[in-house]
């Protein structure tokens, strides 16, 4: 059993709420538009994590962290990539390369707009989980927590953190 936090385009934040509702997870996905190193590094003193850059990422992050990550957790085969479009308007390149891959999971970021969907076509679980940080055009800053279990994705639970206020910190 592997639990997962799951979070998007921080774009440079990170606070205490974010922490906290991370603090029982196993691992943690950031899908990009990190913003700045200190997001990923106290996020790995929560829990180990895997992270790809977002279009907003400058050269050190983009040294550190590749542009997708295609991984297995718990015998599931994940990718993840920060601009993937949605199901089944997939961005550019990415439906050839879903059937190459063939993800049970697809994760991006991107859009600001959390999405779980199951794409029956692909066969994949498509996860989006909006927008953590404040810079953006997302009402709700949101993250995504769940539990892979061998074959079984279970306990998804969408957190919001709060609404995004214009003029608070980006």
């Amino acid at each position: 059993m592997t639990r997962i936090g799951l979070l998007s385009d921080t774009h440079s934040h990170i606070d205490d709420r974010i922490l906290y509702h991370l603090q029982k997870c196993d691992e943690i996905w950031h899908a990009g538009d990190i913003g700045d190193l200190k997001v990923t590094d106290q996020l790995a003193d929560v829990a180990p994590v895997k992270a790809v850059y977002g279009n907003i990422d400058h050269a050190t992050i983009r040294t550190e962290w590749p542009s997708d990550i295609v991984f297995q957790c718990e015998g599931k085969k994940v990718w993840m990539t920060h601009i993937g479009g949605r199901p089944p308007r997939y961005g550019a390149g990415i439906l050839p390369r879903m059937q190459k891959i063939k993800p049970h999971i697809f994760v991006c970021g991107h859009s600001h707009i959390l999405k779980v969907e199951m794409d029956k076509k692909m066969q994949s679980l498509y996860l989006n989980p909006g927008a953590a940080g404040y810079h953006g055009v997302h009402h709700m800053r949101t993250l995504l927590r769940f539990v892979i279990e061998g074959a079984t994705i279970r306990d998804l639970e969408v957190v919001e953190l709060g609404v995004r206020v214009k003029g608070l910190p980006e």
